[in-house]
């Protein structure tokens, strides 16, 4: 019975050395880690695609197409829309995130000439706040479902609160 305990109690104390001698090599399994960390622009994702557009607050609509670029590291979108009227817009937006500054950033360009930026967070998986940087407005995207997701545009009134301005419901092509 004794030497059962012995042979139990050396290859212990050759299970822990060998743990504690591992435990000093590099491991190199980190710095792959490091290297397959996720890209920020993957939280853009539940946009990817090709979108059916359909204002609420107005009458119109159009396509919009979300897609990555330049090895992922931006995701633009672009847009036309007509209204009822025969009136037609387009634009083309950019969201990037800053390394530096550690958030999302979003430049806006229209084919009437205007330009706008706005800084984004991420609330939640599938809700992107933005705030524009030349006005008070508030705008989110938040996805509904797989298929669904919704813009909503508000403007502040009075203190207590946003009044929508802008609602778009885009539907997956």
């Amino acid at each position: 019975m004794s030497s059962i305990l012995q042979r139990l109690s050396i290859s212990l104390c050759v299970v822990l050395v060998s743990l504690t001698a591992r435990g000093n090599e590099p491991d190199h399994n980190v710095e792959d880690k490091m290297n397959k960390q996720s890209n920020p622009m993957d939280k853009f994702d539940f946009l990817i695609g090709t979108w059916h557009m359909e204002y609420i607050s107005h009458q119109g609509s159009g396509t919009g197409t979300f897609k990555k670029s330049l090895d992922g590291k931006y995701v633009v979108f672009d847009y036309s829309v007509s209204s009822p009227t025969g009136e037609t817009g387009a634009a083309h937006g950019i969201f990037a995130w800053d390394q530096k500054a550690k958030n999302y950033r979003y430049w806006w360009f229209e084919n009437s000439g205007s330009y706008s930026e706005a800084t984004c967070e991420f609330i939640d998986d599938g809700l992107l706040l933005m705030s524009w940087h030349d006005s008070l407005f508030l705008q989110t995207f938040q996805k509904m479902d797989s298929n669904k997701v919704e813009l909503v545009m508000k403007k502040p009134y009075a203190i207590a609160g946003y009044d929508p301005v802008l609602e778009v419901l885009f539907t997956k092509k």
